[in-house]
């Protein structure tokens, strides 16, 4: 099992460095510098000199990759890419382009993504296996035809309605939550509750019939006729055989989006004004920040890379076939 870890986790290195390598060539070959100070500090009236000052300002007047003006290792270490890109690596994300420290900025907002995001993805766990067991429990009956009828119109909703909805119903007619906003420690619950609670609902549609289906593919299975000859009952069927056997499939789905967790909800938290990672990476957008963008686009490559490296992990908990590997 140890040799096949260490085999997924080098088999990520390279995936990262081809990720980081597109990416700096997305930013910088098809929007040079020039471009991205023309940005910043508008189309109109930009003389050069202007231009000048701002790359020289914020480390982009060196070369792309090669400076030949410079001896031994400066000529490497000397280029936008190193600054800019190899840094990466060693999580230095330097400063953004209107001069706010990106790493500190990072760790600030981590936190209210991972209070909106964590229980999402507990508590929607929790309610979407638990209605897939229901459904699956009454298969073949009407409860079941309504209950997939109810996932698909819960599905064929916009999330954004839920939010708008939600914040209609609960924040402004019966006020018994805020609209938007955040604060710190235990005061944050009441801004919490209803991201979570609408992150839930938005989810439980496309939630339950993917369980559902993961379950029903079990249900048929030889060794479940097995347990049923052997005179348990159904219930039992389910939690003793059914859902232990179906946590391969759940877990690729769950494991592979914990990164998000981290990185936060672009449209939750716009809408409900919680300082995350979302909203952070949506007002760099806006600003066209480049140095916030690239450093989330590499984060978010990172943690998805763990992602997938959990994924294998929690492969050899629940398989023991994985670990003879």
């Amino acid at each position: 099992m140890t040799a096949y870890l260490i085999r997924r986790i080098l088999n990520a290195f390279p995936i990262l460095i081809g990720v980081n390598l597109i990416t700096f060539a997305l930013f910088f070959m098809v929007n040079p510098p020039d471009d991205m100070a023309r940005m910043q500090l508008g189309q109109k009236y930009v003389t050069e000199e202007a231009i000048d000052k701002w790359k020289q300002q914020h480390g982009y007047d060196k070369p792309l990759f090669y400076n030949g003006g410079k001896s031994g290792t400066a000529k490497l270490t000397e280029t936008i890419f190193f600054q800019k890109s190899v840094r990466l690596f060693l999580f230095r994300f330097g400063r953004s382009d209107s001069g706010r420290d990106i790493g500190a900025d990072i760790r600030e907002r981590m936190w209210p993504s991972l209070a909106i995001a964590l229980p999402t993805l507990l508590l929607g766990l929790a309610v979407n296996t638990s209605f897939a067991l229901l459904l699956v429990f009454f298969r073949r009956t009407y409860l079941e035809f309504g209950g997939v009828t109810g996932c698909v119109v819960l599905m064929s909703i916009s999330a954004l309605f839920y939010i708008i909805a939600g914040q209609f119903v609960f924040g402004k007619v019966m006020k018994l939550v805020p609209i938007s906003g955040y604060d710190s420690g235990p005061a944050a619950i009441k801004f919490v509750i209803l991201p979570v609670v609408v992150g839930i609902v938005a989810g439980i549609g496309s939630g339950t019939r993917w369980y559902r289906t993961l379950f029903l593919e079990e249900v048929e299975k030889d060794y479940v006729r097995t347990a049923r000859a052997k005179g348990l009952s159904e219930t039992e069927v389910l939690f003793r055989h059914v859902l232990p056997n179906a946590l391969i499939p759940i877990l690729t789905g769950v494991v592979a989006i914990l990164p998000l967790l981290f990185m936060g909800s672009l449209l939750t938290e716009s809408f409900f004004s919680i300082p995350g990672l979302g909203s952070y990476t949506i007002d760099a957008i806006s600003r066209q920040d480049f140095a916030i963008v690239r450093a989330m686009v590499f984060l978010g490559s990172v943690l998805y890379i763990v992602g997938l490296v959990l994924t294998d992990i929690s492969y050899t908990l629940v398989d023991p076939r994985v670990r003879l590997q």
